[in-house]
């Protein structure tokens, strides 16, 4: 295991954004319960697909896709803050 030191441009939380030594742009670090309760949520997408419940994945896509909206929201707030360049 590695120890580096690396600038955290938010609070800790449940998704940090930090950027790691010799990166250029900051990553966000999603705790392992969170990043579980993502994946459970684009399973009940897939598994309504599977059983052709268009209405039920639509719902369920929504979730997941606000989800990453306030991830990529704060990522970019972050970087703003920072005087950072965007990725993309």
């Amino acid at each position: 295991m590695d120890h580096v030191e690396a600038e955290l441009l938010t609070d800790g939380g449940n998704d940090a954004v930090v950027r790691l030594p010799g990166r250029r742009f900051p990553g966000v670090l999603i705790q392992g319960d969170s990043l579980h309760m993502l994946r459970s949520d684009v399973a009940e997408v897939v598994e309504a697909c599977e059983r052709g419940r268009l209405a039920e994945a639509a719902e369920s896509a929504g979730i997941v896709l606000g989800s990453l909206d306030a991830l990529l929201t704060r990522y970019a707030s972050a970087l703003e803050r920072h005087e950072i360049e965007r990725p993309y």
